[in-house]
């Protein structure tokens, strides 16, 4: 990264990839084409992680589409993401790798049910995977979609 750079190469990547899943959006329209491709994006962005972070982001998937089987699998920003009826992403995961973090994250975003009192987490660090990280990421997601 450059010293007088406001943005890493990460995140400049990042951007390009969400300008160019913006305009495969375009071209896919809407219906079962654009789904089936939209979770082939998905899927494929998780097989492409290390196996650390591969397994955080399967895990998620399942939970999601087990839990949640009303937020459609897309990316965003190069990364796996599940959205609304609205398009609008409720949860999302950041790789470590990708970043080159020390762990990964799984993210909520605006429409994600998370409200409780006048402040909430949003982004939660997840360093490994274990029955215990999973059980709190399926109540994260479900309470996410209530």
């Amino acid at each position: 990264m450059a010293k007088n750079s406001t943005f890493s190469d990460e995140e400049k990547a990042a951007m390009q990839e969400a300008a160019a899943e913006r305009r495969a959006a375009a071209s896919r329209g809407t219906g079962t084409k654009r789904a089936q491709a939209d979770l082939a994006d998905c899927l494929d962005k998780i097989a492409a992680m290390d196996e650390a972070d591969r397994a955080i982001g399967e895990a998620l998937h399942g939970i999601v589409t087990t839990h949640a089987p009303g937020l459609a699998p897309k990316t965003w920003y190069g990364m796996p993401a599940y959205a609304n009826a609205d398009g609008k992403v409720v949860v999302f995961f950041k790789s470590a790798g990708k970043f080159k973090m020390r762990y990964a994250e799984v993210g909520f975003q605006e429409w994600a049910r998370l409200d409780e009192g006048d402040m909430w987490p949003t982004v939660f660090a997840v360093a490994s995977l274990s029955p215990a990280v999973e059980k709190e990421l399926t109540a994260l997601v479900e309470r996410a979609v209530r």
